[in-house]
Parts: structure tokens; sequence; C-alpha cells
């Protein structure tokens, strides 16, 4: 099956990890037929966009779901430590990581790229492929720039 590329924001990073903005009904399906055995949603579940029901539906599909709600203006140790661990127990199966716009997973996967070794270079245009929250003018850019650098 080929990458459901009208899924908001639609990247795919390697064999095993996919990435996106938002779902919507009938995409945890898709992931599923893709072999998706894992989702990781750092968006928030009160979100006006947010997929109603996510975790029910990807369980129905017999989908892994963690969800590590991240305040778009708040970003912290704490989330990127959560997303490591569930990185890591995902062992070898197919993952695919979601927020809203893919700017939050960006940014995680920058961080997690860099932690496993990947040169800055590869990891930044990975990233930016979505956003690039250095020269982002939205308001909350300063805090993911810092984000990103570990800071």
């Amino acid at each position: 099956m080929d990458d459901p590329k009208d899924i908001a924001c639609w990247q795919r990073i390697d064999a095993r990890l996919t990435t996106s903005g938002k779902l919507v009904e009938g995409d945890p399906g898709r992931l599923a037929a893709l072999g998706v055995r894992r989702v990781i949603n750092l968006a928030l579940a009160d979100h006006p966009d947010a997929l109603p029901g996510e975790a029910a539906e990807l369980a129905a599909v017999g989908i892994d779901y963690v969800h590590i709600p991240v305040p778009f203006d708040a970003p912290g140790e704490s989330h990127f430590a959560a997303f490591e661990a569930a990185m890591a127990d995902a062992g070898e199966v197919p993952v695919h990581v979601h927020c809203i716009f893919n700017w939050r997973v960006s940014a995680f996967l920058y961080r997690w790229n860099r932690t496993r070794g990947m040169p800055e270079t590869e990891a930044r245009d990975l990233m930016r492929v979505q956003w690039e929250p250095e020269t982002n003018s939205h308001n909350d850019a300063p805090v993911w720039a810092r984000f990103i650098a570990g800071d």
C-alpha cells in the first residue's frame, strides 16, 4: 500500500517511522493497513481538530496508542522523556507519530534523531519539511527553539 499523502502533513521518515498532523475518522484503519502498530499522539485531546475517540478507533484496528499531551506553549523535558520511552517501548514495530500540524512532532523527532547520532544537518532537514521553529513567526517559536536545543 502506498503512503496516504492526503493525511495532513504526512511524512515518511524511514521504513518503520511515519509522522503527520491531525488524524481524521478512517485514518486509523489506513495506518493499520500500512502496518503501523503504535501511534504516539503529541497533541492535546481538547484541541478542536483532535480526533474524538482516537484511542478507541486505534484499538479497534489493533494499534497501540500512547498519548503524550504537549502544550504548544510549554514543551518540556518530561514530555521528551515520555516520548523517548514510548519510542523505545515500541521496539521494532512500525510507529506513527502525530499532532495537529506536525510541528510538535518534527521538533521531537529532531531531538530524538540527534540523541541517536543522526548528523545535525540531516535531522534539521527532516524537521524543516514540516517546520522551522527558529524562523517561524508563531508566538511560541522561541519556546520551541529552546526545546530543540535541549535547553
